[in-house]
């Protein structure tokens, strides 16, 4: 079984088990105002993207050197829910996922998998990461304002591809050489929530993952500032601005490949709360 298997089957039985906890009557206390029991957001991130990508050979040292994948802005979509199954306490998961594809000239040969790709040639490059996690989060405070720290596990995957004219055994031809691969590694979040009123409200939300060894390691951090309107009492929008920093090291074989990420930019999102 692949680890993003495992993933999926342990992020399915958490689901399984909320839905057993949400089925049980909750006794209808008051949490703080600046939470929710349920809440749902459902949008889009507006990246502004930065990309470089490095594949290098570990036994030999050969490598691509960095590969600029490109510095471009794109509409990312999201997902988040939150839920209470206490007044103060209860799960968070967040999902999103990032590809892009470009089309770069080499400036220079480089070698890679015992392939030789030569200079002036297109090489088309793909990176992908998507990025899902789960956290357990309690949360301080009082009516209008609390403070949170969770705990957690994130699941991310990278997926890194090459495709370009390449001589193998004195043979030109097109060649494709990649790496993908996923990994899972604990989380930790921080938040502040503050309700001006029952329809307007701001928060803050920093998170970060950290894991050493391994095929796939790295860190992702996160950091997001945001305001909620709720023109009707289940219903709102949602927008925030959000800066993300991605660096992972993954290994496969004789193969080593670099992904460095810098992400920033606005959220729009579609609010529901229960």
């Amino acid at each position: 079984m692949t680890r993003t298997h495992a993933a999926v089957r342990s992020l399915s039985a958490l689901a399984l088990g909320i839905g057993a906890v949400l089925a049980v009557p909750v006794v209808q206390a008051a949490p703080s105002q600046a939470l929710d029991r349920i809440s749902i957001w459902l949008g889009g991130y507006r990246a502004d993207a930065d990309l470089d990508l490095t594949l290098r050979e570990n036994q030999s040292g050969a490598e691509s050197g960095r590969l600029d994948v490109g510095d471009f802005k794109d509409t990312v979509g999201r997902a988040r829910l939150d839920f209470l199954i206490m007044d103060s306490q209860g799960f968070s998961f967040d999902y999103y996922g990032l590809k892009r594809d470009r089309s770069l000239t080499l400036l220079e040969p480089f070698s890679f998998g015992g392939t030789d790709f030569d200079a002036n040639a297109v090489l088309d490059t793909r990176l992908q990461m998507d990025f899902g996690n789960a956290a357990y989060r309690w949360w301080f405070g009082g009516e209008r304002t609390v403070f949170g720290f969770g705990l957690g596990a994130a699941w991310y995957r990278l997926d890194a591809r090459v495709r370009g004219e390449a001589t193998f055994d004195g043979q030109t031809a097109i060649v494709t050489e990649g790496y993908k691969d996923d990994a899972v590694a604990p989380l930790v979040q921080l938040g502040w929530r503050h309700a001006f009123s029952d329809n307007l409200r701001t928060y803050i939300d920093i998170s970060g993952v950290k894991k050493n060894g391994g095929s796939l390691e790295g860190h992702i951090y996160n950091g997001s500032l945001g305001v909620e309107w709720f023109p009707w009492q289940n219903l709102g929008l949602g927008a925030e601005y959000s800066v993300s920093r991605i660096k992972l090291n993954g290994s496969e074989g004789s193969l080593d490949a670099t992904a460095d990420i810098k992400l920033n930019g606005p959220s729009a999102y579609l609010r529901l709360r229960f």
